[in-house]
């Protein structure tokens, strides 16, 4: 039975004095030897004191960073070979952990997908889908939980990644598309989330937003002709489009047309140099640095 020795479970935390102490304790349980760090980001209640009383390592922020920002600490805290990330919230069920941590003995990194109905309404699953499709395009995937935060990874393969992870609760979208597009392996493993004690602190309109910005900013960065070439596309097709219909109507080639066959040239190629720009991240990732 897995004992937890060469692991280190990392949950951030931020006002979940409610079931943080829970949390800990199951996790203990299940995991006896596991180390536990819990980086309390802000809370201006007792989250510290009920991680600590239940036998938690616990960090604190003097102020308020950020969910991403309190996992890169505690990734940067943890000593053991194997990192999972969880929630604090009581959402993740740490009866899961021996799964998962099975799944990582053969995976790069191994992540909880949610069953929609058991923890989302249904503006969030449907954002949820969106976003989904979106990765599994970017990726050439199937990216079955994009947003989850019940995940595990190699310490060392997780400190290689941690200067692309934002201080926001976007890091899952962020980690996920980063390790898919450098070529290590990734695996869902189902996990029933249960409802969140509290308020959740995501606001669907304002981090919808910013998590689909996100995904194309990685996208970019990791896949960018996957974001550039559609666009060239449309546009060579806007400039096909009007020149058959100043030729219909005018006979000529108007500046219009080739307007827009240069602007879809220029974008093809800038896709181009920004593909050999990503092979230098590769290179860089895969040399730790």
């Amino acid at each position: 039975m897995q004992r937890g020795a060469d692991v280190s479970v990392v949950i951030p935390a931020y006002h979940e004095e409610d079931a943080i102490g829970k949390t800990v304790e199951r996790i203990l349980q299940i995991l006896p030897e596991a180390e536990v760090i819990v980086v309390d980001d802000g809370s201006g209640d007792r989250t510290a004191e009920e991680a600590k009383r239940a036998g938690a390592y616990v960090w604190s922020h003097p102020y308020n960073i950020g969910n991403g920002a309190a996992v890169k600490t505690g990734i940067r805290m943890a000593s053991r070979d194997k990192v999972v990330l969880m929630d604090g919230d009581g959402q993740h069920d740490p009866a899961d952990l021996p799964r998962l941590l099975e799944a990582a003995e053969k995976y790069d990194m191994v992540v909880g997908a949610r069953d929609p109905k058991t923890h989302a309404n249904a503006f969030r699953r449907l954002a949820n889908a969106a976003y989904n499709r979106l990765a599994r395009y970017a990726t050439k995937f199937p990216v079955k939980d994009l947003t989850s935060g019940y995940r595990v990874l190699d310490r060392e393969t997780a400190l290689r990644y941690l200067y692309l992870l934002p201080n926001t609760f976007s890091y899952p979208t962020t980690i996920t598309l980063a390790f898919l597009r450098s070529g290590r392996s990734v695996c869902y493993v189902p996990i029933q989330a249960k409802k969140r004690k509290g308020k959740s602190k995501i606001k669907p309109l304002k981090d919808g937003v910013r998590f689909f910005l996100i995904i194309l900013k990685i996208t970019t960065l990791f896949s960018p002709l996957r974001i550039f070439l559609p666009v060239s596309g449309s546009f060579f097709l806007m400039g096909v489009v009007n020149y058959a219909y100043t030729y219909w109507t005018a006979h000529r080639f108007t500046n219009m047309s080739a307007l827009l066959f240069i602007t879809s040239v220029l974008l093809f190629m800038l896709g181009l140099i920004s593909e050999q720009i990503t092979q230098l991240r590769y290179d860089r990732v895969e040399n730790g640095g």
